[in-house]
C-alpha cells in the first residue's frame, strides 16, 4: 500500500471482454499470477462482455467473424441460439479453465498519475497502483447518438442500437432505421416483416461487398485504421473499410426493396423526419443504428488524447504513455484483432516491467 491507499499491483487489467480475457491470458502464460501480479476489472454483471447485452434475435449464425480466445476453441455451438447466451457460456468456461478470477461488477472512475512512476487507478472497489494498464473497455457503452435539428420535438420514440429490444417491439410501426453498418441493415431485414413500414437513411451510400473477404483485403483495411490511431485521430468503423458482406439474406432484402436507401434527412419533425427539398416520412420509431465510440473517458487524467481527438496508438502502446496498451481500440477492434493485440501488449508490457522494476 502507498499513500493513496492504493493496491500495489504489477498490471491491471479494465474489461473483461474479448480484448481483456486475451491480455489476460498472455499475462497468466508469462507466468503473472491474478490476484498477485494481475488484476482483471469488469463493470459487467457476469462474463460475456458486450455480447451478454445483445438483443435476443442476433442468434450466434448471425455473427461476423467471432473467434475463438486463445487456448480455447469455441466449438459446436447451436447457430439458433442467441449470441449472448452462446458467448456468455464461452467466456464463464474460459474464465474458469484459466484461472483468471474477474473482479465483477467494478467500476473505473479515472487512470491518474500515481506516485513512483506508478498509475493510480481508481475504482468502485478501491484503488491499484499499477505499473502497467491493458485498456480493454471496447466501445459499447459509448452508444453514438448524432443530432439534428427538431430532434426534441419528435413525438414518437426514438432508440439506439444499444437497447435495441427486438423485432416484434416495432409490430405495426413505421420506423426510420439511421445508420450504413452491419447493425442498420440487421435491423432492418428483422423488422421489415412486423413493420408497418420501413426506411432506411444514411450518410453516405452503403458500400455491399461480393464474394469472400480475403487475406489481402483484411490487411488492407486494418492498415487503413491503423493509419488513422497512429495520426491520433478517433477509430473508424469496421464498415466503413470493409464494406458489408452480402448473403442470401441480403440479397433477398434489396430485392424486396427493404434496403432502398435514402440519403439522410435534413431535420425532425414531431411526426417524422423531412429533406430540405421537401421530401418527408412519417415515423412512429427512429432507430439510431449508428454505432459506438471508444470507452475511453476514465482515461482523460492522462491527457493521452491527440488535437485530431483520439489517442495515437503504435501497436496497442500509447505513443504518449508507454504504460498504456489499448487492446481492442482502432485495427484491435475485432475478435480476432483483439486476440492478436493481447499478445502484443503483453509482450510489450513484460519488457517493461523487465526494464523498470518496481519500488520497494
Amino acid at each position: 500500500m502507498n499513500n493513496f491507499g492504493a493496491r500495489d499491483i504489477d498490471v491491471v487489467v479494465i474489461g473483461a471482454g474479448q480484448g481483456g480475457l486475451s491480455g489476460a491470458y498472455h499475462l497468466r502464460r508469462t507466468g503473472l499470477e491474478p490476484g498477485r501480479d494481475f488484476v482483471v476489472l469488469d463493470h459487467a454483471p457476469r462474463p460475456g462482455g458486450a455480447w451478454q447485452f445483445r438483443w435476443p434475435s442476433l442468434t450466434y449464425g448471425k455473427v461476423h467473424g467471432m473467434h475463438s480466445l486463445p487456448g480455447m476453441e469455441l466449438e459446436g455451438a447451436d447457430g439458433l441460439r442467441p449470441s449472448s447466451e452462446v458467448i456468455g457460456e464461452y467466456f464463464t468456461a474460459y474464465e474458469e479453465a484459466f484461472d483468471l478470477r474477474v473482479h465483477r461488477p467494478v467500476e473505473v472512475a479515472a487512470v491518474r498519475e500515481g506516485e513512483g512512476g506508478r498509475l493510480l487507478v481508481e475504482t468502485s472497489e478501491g484503488n491499484y497502483a499499477a505499473r502497467a494498464l491493458i485498456n480493454a473497455t471496447g466501445t459499447w457503452d459509448r452508444p453514438f447518438w448524432p443530432r439534428y435539428p427538431g430532434q426534441e420535438t419528435f413525438l414518437g420514440r426514438q432508440l439506439h442500437t444499444a437497447g435495441y429490444p427486438g423485432p416484434e417491439a416495432f409490430a405495426g410501426q413505421r420506423v426510420v432505421v439511421v445508420g450504413g453498418g452491419a447493425s442498420g441493415t440487421q435491423h432492418l431485414m428483422e423488422i421489415a416483416p412486423y413493420a408497418a413500414a420501413t426506411t432506411w437513411v444514411t450518410r453516405r451510400p452503403p458500400v455491399f461487398r461480393e464474394g469472400p473477404f480475403g487475406e489481402d483485403a483484411g490487411r488492407e483495411a486494418v492498415a487503413m485504421v491503423e493509419e488513422r490511431v497512429r495520426r491520433g485521430l478517433p477509430p473508424q468503423s469496421v464498415v466503413s473499410v470493409t464494406g458489408l458482406p452480402v448473403n442470401d439474406a441480403v440479397r433477398q432484402a434489396r430485392d424486396e426493396g427493404v434496403l432502398d436507401r435514402l440519403p439522410m434527412f435534413d431535420r425532425i419533425t414531431p411526426h417524422g423526419v423531412a429533406w430540405d427539398d421537401g421530401r418527408t416520412v412519417e415515423a412512429d420509431v427512429i432507430l439510431w443504428a449508428t454505432g459506438f465510440r471508444a470507452a475511453i473517458d476514465h482515461l482523460a487524467p492522462l491527457k493521452l488524447r491527440e488535437p485530431g481527438g483520439g489517442i495515437r496508438v503504435e501497436g496497442t502502446q500509447a505513443v504518449r504513455d508507454e504504460r498504456i496498451h489499448l487492446v481492442g481500440y482502432g485495427p484491435s477492434a475485432s475478435t480476432i484483432g483483439a486476440n492478436r493485440a493481447g499478445r502484443a501488449a503483453v509482450r510489450d508490457i513484460r519488457r517493461l516491467l523487465a526494464r523498470t522494476p518496481a519500488l520497494v
